[in-house]
């Protein structure tokens, strides 16, 4: 898959401003598709959108198809005359800048409770809803009844019968909580309508989606309670091995993610049926995904249940050329971009590049002096990769830049000498290294290239979105619609512009200057050798 050359922006929804205390896909949301349209991107990356468990981390998701309840926007229910013009009118004051989680998830739960009792269940296609997402729907809204039900409890912590999915002890259930049950499904056929209308308003915007799918899922969410047999799991369902990554950039110890991992050998006498369901869903929703942890696939790092760090673990064989030819055939192709950050070894690469699959490069990476790590540097771009100033993982351009007071004399000296490299390299000094980073990433041969909105409005730390490793604190970031104004928003069109990354034709305000009349001769001089510089770094 070839992406043809272009540009975006990463942020999260839930980074949207508004008055809801925490972004959502309504009218916020629209607005922002149109400002990226009218810079010149093409695409707008998110992170995963289902709804979210442990930490508020859209990686620990209660499940891989359901969408998250924190992004309905109220605004959209009103329109639709399930809340009232007034019902929000007490909603409590929170914080612009910052998700206050908590009193957001108590305060948006009680609109969603008002709409739900104003909602008709013979509402249009409520029931066609109903019987088209049946596969997992079911699964899923009797799983967050009866976690209601159990005050929050993880599955694992109900009855046994429970646990164990006895047929008839789930047949009671969902007699005994039929009206919390259609409350969910509510709450997805809600979700479901209002991101088609964002859908079909970026698809007239030719502004295209790209989405995250987690390579793990949560060990109390909806997919492992509904299908325990795909994992690995003792009887109680508790993890016999989790997830992690060995130390590396982010962390000394690793990364100890405690994600159940896959008995890929039950996936594969299944053809791989569950990953591409869930695969399927995701691509409805979006046009482009970003497969986490690609590396994963070839060989993941298996930690012993119980481990206080990843660094005990393990490399295991993943499934390998069998996931992806299946995916490829369950799929009609496979519009995937391959996270492949981290320990990656040839073996990676291959599989990799084997399915065509562009793979990341990110610009902070490649001062570190690391082996390797040259490849992040943009003049070792290739044509066929997704460039980054940043991830939602790294902290913003700004905020990385600048050395840590607290850090040892050691760690700090290595810090000094990497930003004197960084400066030598940019060729400036550094003033704005937010955007002399965006405009060499831009430049690149990189046939995409994605960035984070903290590095175009030039933020530090306090905007970055997540710290690997740090179970608290993180995803709560915001933006205010008054720090993406005019002058930053020219700034960012005409880079977009100035290195062929428009998506379409760039209206005159922004059409950079054609080569041609730059090489023209001034009268009098006669001719001369065209302008080299920088034409090897310019594609199309």
């Amino acid at each position: 898959m070839r992406l043809p050359r272009a540009s975006g922006i990463l942020l999260h929804p839930t980074s949207l401003p508004g008055r809801f205390g925490i972004g959502d896909i309504g009218p916020q949301a629209i607005a922002f598709a149109k400002t990226l349209a009218e810079a010149g991107q093409r695409w707008w990356q998110i992170l995963p959108i289902g709804p979210t468990g442990f930490g508020n981390s859209p990686y620990q998701s209660y499940s891989s198809y359901a969408g998250n309840p924190l992004l309905l926007s109220p605004e959209i229910l009103v329109e639709d005359g399930w809340l009232g013009s007034r019902d929000c009118d007490d909603y409590p004051a929170l914080p612009e800048t910052r998700v206050d989680f908590d009193t957001v998830i108590a305060a948006k739960e009680k609109l969603h409770r008002l709409a739900y009792r104003r909602f008709d269940r013979s509402h249009l296609r409520f029931e066609a809803f109903l019987i088209e997402n049946a596969h997992w729907l079911d699964d899923y809204a009797l799983f967050m009844a009866l976690k209601r039900s159990h005050d929050g409890a993880a599955w694992y912590e109900w009855e046994p019968e429970l646990v164990r999915r006895d047929p008839r002890a789930l047949a009671a259930q969902r007699k005994a909580l039929a009206d919390e049950i259609e409350y969910f499904q509510f709450i997805q056929y809600a979700f479901d309508r209002q991101w088609k209308a964002l859908r079909a308003t970026c698809a007239k915007l030719d502004l295209q989606l790209i989405g995250d799918v987690p390579i793990f899922v949560a060990q109390d969410s909806a997919d492992v309670w509904a299908r325990p047999e795909l994992f690995q799991l003792d009887e109680f369902g508790h993890p016999t091995v989790v997830a992690g990554v060995p130390p590396d950039y982010f962390s000394e110890t690793g990364q100890l993610w405690g994600n159940p991992l896959y008995r890929w050998e039950a996936h594969q006498a299944e053809d791989f049926a569950w990953w591409i369901g869930r695969m399927r869903a995701l691509t409805e929703r979006v046009d482009l995904v970003r497969l986490d942890h690609f590396r994963g696939f070839e060989a993941y790092w298996e930690v012993p249940a119980g481990s206080e760090t990843a660094a005990t673990g393990r490399w295991a064989l993943g499934p390998g050329t069998a996931f992806l030819e299946a995916l490829r055939e369950g799929l009609g192709g496979l519009p995937i971009i391959a996270e492949d950050l981290g320990d990656i070894t040839a073996e990676v690469e291959a599989l990799r590049d084997r399915f065509v699959l562009p793979g990341m490069r990110v610009i902070q990476f490649g001062f570190g002096g690391d082996a390797g790590s040259e490849i992040h540097l943009p003049h070792r771009y290739i044509n066929h990769c997704v460039a980054y100033t940043g991830t939602h993982d790294n902290d913003t351009s700004v905020g990385w830049f600048d050395p840590v007071e607290d850090e040892s004399t050691q760690s700090r000296e290595q810090i000094l000498a990497e930003r004197k490299y960084v400066r030598r390299y940019l060729g400036t000094s550094t003033r704005e290294v937010n955007w002399d980073m965006i405009r060499v990433v831009m430049g690149s041969v990189a046939d995409t290239v994605v960035i984070p909105l903290q590095d175009v409005l030039g933020l530090g730390s306090e905007a970055r979105m997540n710290v690997p490793g740090q179970a608290v604190g993180n995803w709560s970031w915001r933006f205010q619609s008054e720090q993406l104004d005019p002058k930053i928003l020219a700034r960012l069109a005409d880079v977009t512009a100035i290195y062929s990354r428009w998506n379409g034709e760039p209206p005159n305000a922004v059409r950079p200057i054609p080569r041609a009349i730059l090489d023209e001769p001034k009268p009098g001089e006669g001719s001369r050798a065209p302008h080299s510089d920088g034409d090897s770094t310019l594609a199309g």
